[in-house]
């Protein structure tokens, strides 16, 4: 090898490199905060276009900063948080709830009373009556939001 080989190799730094020093992946943070119970339906979400990074649609490889905004669509609300923190792996829960601020304005009266309505409303199944087939599975994905 020329000696001046090892410095031809040598990786540039990107400003991608830069930014990834202080944050970690959107779907990352999204399972490690519990906003989705795990990594697969954040990655899902994310290229589904349910979730929302400083006012833009973002893929699941992006990077979170602490100072982030994230809009988040979970089933039956639209969320909105600013992340405080990020970590790279999983820590407990009261700890996850620590890495972002939610900032999502409360439901009102009428929309908490619509909601309760609904579910007293909804049709109920007979517990006897089995399994739930594929199809009902499906409709009742559907109804929840998913």
């Amino acid at each position: 090898m020329p000696a001046g080989a090892p410095a031809r190799m040598k990786r540039q730094k990107t400003r991608e490199d830069e930014a990834d020093a202080g944050g970690v992946r959107l779907d990352v943070f999204l399972d490690v905060a519990c906003i989705y119970p795990t990594r697969s339906q954040a990655k899902e979400a994310c290229e589904g276009g349910k979730v929302d990074l400083n006012g833009s649609a973002a893929k699941p490889h992006r990077t979170v900063k602490p100072g982030d905004t994230l809009q988040v669509t979970v089933p039956g609300r639209r969320r909105t948080v600013v992340v405080k923190a990020v970590a790279e792996h999983h820590v407990p829960k009261a700890q996850a709830r620590t890495l972002y601020e939610e900032t999502t304005p409360e439901l009102t009266p009428e929309q908490v009373e619509a909601r309760r309505l609904e579910r007293l409303l909804a049709p109920k199944r007979d517990a006897s009556a089995g399994k739930l087939s594929r199809r009902e599975r499906e409709d009742r994905g559907r109804l929840r939001g998913y």
